[in-house]
Parts: C-alpha cells; sequence; structure tokens
C-alpha cells in the first residue's frame, strides 16, 4: 500500500455570508463577484512585443429540466451543448468515446419509497441517452457506456441495455477485463497523492474522449459527488478492497482515521490518470442527505436542473454552489464534515477552478436555481 499522504494545511474559504452574498448577485448567468482577489490586468504590449494571452473562463452551463421525458431532456441536453460552443473541440469524427454514469449500489438496494432507483440516486439512462445523440451527431465512431456495475442487472433493470440497443453502442462492466485479456496499470503521473498508478480496464487507455454523466448528490464521505468522484467507479472492485466480502472500495477509504485525507487525495489521483473531457450532471430528480438508500438520512428531492461543462472542476464546482454549498469550503465545515474537500484539492493541483468569479455561467444563473440541500449530518 503507498505510503499515507501529508496532513493537509488549513485552506482559506468563503465564510457563509460571503459565499451567500457571491451566488445571490448574479442576475446574467456570469458570476461576477468573489472574496478572491482578482488577477492583476495583462499590461498593453509596446510596439512590436506580443501580448501575453489571457487565459479563457472555464464555461459551464445550467438548463432547467422537470421532467425525464425523452423530447424534453434530448432537447435540454442539445441546448447545454450549444451554449458549451458544441463538442467540436472534444469530440473528432472517427473518436471513441466513453461515457460513465454514476450505478452504485446495484439492484438490491433498499428501494426509496414512492421512487424508483434511477428518479433517486443513479444516472438516468435518459440522460445518457441524450448525451450519445449529441456524441453520434459530432462524428464518434464508436461508443461505450462503462461502469464497475455490482451485477449485469444493473445495465438490464435500470433500462441501459435498453439504450444500447436503441442507439448502438456497447457496454462494459469495468470489473471484467473483456473484451482485453486482462487489466493494465494506468499512470497517475507526477505528483500523485497515494497511488502512482491503477490498474484499470484497458478500455480506459484506449478511448479518445472520456465523458462522465453523474448524480448530482451529497456523499456521507466525501461531502458532495458529481463529475470527478465518480471515478471511483472505474476502479475494479476486486483491486480495491482490504477484505474479500468488502462491498466497496474499502482500500480506498483506509481506516477511520484515514480517511478525511486519504479518500478526497485519491479521487484526483484517479482524475489525473483518466481525465474527463466532458462532465454532465444529472439534477433533474435526486437525493439529498447521501448518495443512496444505505444512508438513513437519505432523502428524495426534484431540483429540475442539468449542468454541463468541458472542465470538471468548474462544473462540479457550480454544481456544489447550486446546492447552496461552498465549492472552496473546508473540512469540518458542512457539506465536508468526514472528508477534506476534493474541490480544493483539485484547484491546488492544477485541474481547474472552484473560485466561481473565476467561471463564465451559462444559461440560468446559480442565484435562480439555487436550492438548500441537506447534507449527511454530522456523527
Amino acid at each position: 500500500m503507498s505510503p499515507k499522504p501529508q496532513n493537509p494545511l488549513a485552506r482559506p474559504h468563503l465564510s457563509r455570508r460571503d459565499f451567500l452574498r457571491l451566488v445571490g448577485i448574479s442576475a446574467t448567468g456570469l458570476v461576477v463577484s468573489s472574496c478572491q482577489p482578482k488577477p492583476a490586468a495583462v499590461p498593453t504590449p509596446l510596439s512590436g512585443q506580443s501580448a501575453t494571452p489571457v487565459p479563457k473562463a472555464p464555461v459551464v452551463a445550467i438548463g432547467r429540466v422537470q421532467t425525464y421525458d425523452r423530447a424534453a431532456v434530448e432537447k435540454q441536453v442539445q441546448t447545454l451543448i450549444e451554449q458549451l460552443g458544441g463538442l467540436g473541440d472534444v469530440v473528432k469524427p472517427g473518436d471513441s468515446v466513453a461515457i460513465k454514469p454514476n450505478l452504485t449500489g446495484g439492484v438490491s438496494s433498499a428501494a426509496v419509497p414512492g421512487y424508483s432507483a434511477i428518479e433517486s440516486f443513479i444516472t438516468h439512462p435518459e440522460v445518457v441517452h441524450a448525451l450519445i445523440k449529441q456524441v453520434q451527431a459530432a462524428g464518434a465512431k464508436e461508443i461505450f457506456i462503462v461502469e464497475s456495475v455490482y451485477e449485469w442487472a444493473s445495465y438490464t433493470e435500470w433500462g441501459y441495455e435498453e439504450v444500447a440497443k436503441d442507439l448502438g453502442v456497447k457496454l462494459i462492466d469495468l470489473n471484467d477485463p473483456k473484451p482485453y485479456p486482462d487489466f493494465v496499470e494506468i499512470s497517475v503521473g507526477p505528483d500523485s497523492y497515494i497511488y502512482k498508478s491503477f490498474t484499470l480496464h484497458p478500455l480506459l487507455r484506449d478511448i479518445n474522449v472520456f465523458m462522465s454523466v453523474s448524480k448530482m448528490k451529497n456523499h456521507d464521505s466525501a461531502g458532495v459527488t458529481h463529475s470527478m468522484k465518480n471515478l471511483y467507479g472505474l476502479a475494479p472492485l476486486k483491486h480495491y478492497r482490504l477484505n474479500a466480502n468488502d462491498t466497496y472500495r474499502s482500500a480506498f477509504h483506509g481506516t477511520e482515521s484515514e480517511m478525511r485525507a486519504r479518500l478526497p487525495r485519491i479521487i484526483i489521483d484517479i482524475n489525473r490518470a483518466r481525465r474527463i473531457n466532458f462532465s454532465l450532471i444529472d439534477g433533474i430528480m435526486t437525493t439529498q442527505g447521501g448518495e443512496g438508500p444505505w444512508i438513513a438520512s437519505m432523502k428524495p428531492i426534484q431540483p429540475g436542473l442539468l449542468i454541463a461543462g468541458k472542465n470538471p472542476v468548474a462544473t462540479d464546482s457550480v454544481a456544489i454552489a447550486v446546492m447552496g454549498h461552498d465549492p472552496q469550503g473546508a473540512y469540518p465545515d458542512s457539506p465536508f464534515f468526514r472528508c477534506d474537500n476534493h474541490i480544493q484539492l483539485a484547484y491546488e493541483a492544477g485541474l481547474g477552478t472552484n473560485r466561481l468569479d473565476e467561471i463564465e455561467v451559462r444559461g440560468a444563473s446559480i442565484s435562480e436555481v439555487q436550492q438548500h440541500f441537506i447534507p449527511s449530518p454530522i456523527r
């Protein structure tokens, strides 16, 4: 097992009052204020000199849709992609694309009274269906739906076999290396926290484009789970558990005392190993108080939203703000009661920004759609 991470330094973050002031003043969809210092203006170059290029702000699009009706979801996903400038810079003609939903828990999970699993704690297949149509229109040659499913019935009973058949795409269980002979090691790269590499399905190495289609949820351990936390499900279960009978990736969590630092840093490591090229967050119907019915405080909620972006840190940060949380929040503040904030770690690792004033929000503004999600409670 890799060495334990260093104890994290205390991170400055917005106060609750400043955070609410920040997201509350946006009326145009572009957040324009923050307690963070503004970047210095780029000076006008002298004659004969080249100007220093100014980095473009990442763009995140928010759309409203109240139903999983196919036509309604397809229209909104198309609109979000248009607001992001299309998929031409993400998907090239002939590309192979893998799309990972969040199919946590398996079909044996307890039922949520009055709601199906796809309406509460897993990614709805209609959202994936709508995205696949856009990816096909962009010219992708091969498309795969990938997940380390608890059992193949997750694909069958939750509608994903239907999606695959309807659109001619392939389903892959990342717990099984087929059609390859075995798993491969994929490097995290320099500056890894916990793992220098991950044992993963070879398809994740060979594809041209990788997309994360997550559910907008609180998470009992990680605080929130969106595009980046969704990548925990890339790892084959048998390679990342401490005991053969564990039904979750217990090696990722470590001991209770290790989890605060270990779990969020592994999120960063696995996002470095397999970078996300496009994120889509299903917040049409979801849950608050936890990630699934195995968390007693979990309750259904219907935000009626889809959120999309090409940088997962920025996209997840907007989703966190929409949930009424601070994307710069620090342990042990809500909702990060048990872990360091992996979004803040991603910012510090240079993977993207969680500063709302550095993100251009299109479509609905954060203030127009913001709700208060109840996090998993302090234990």
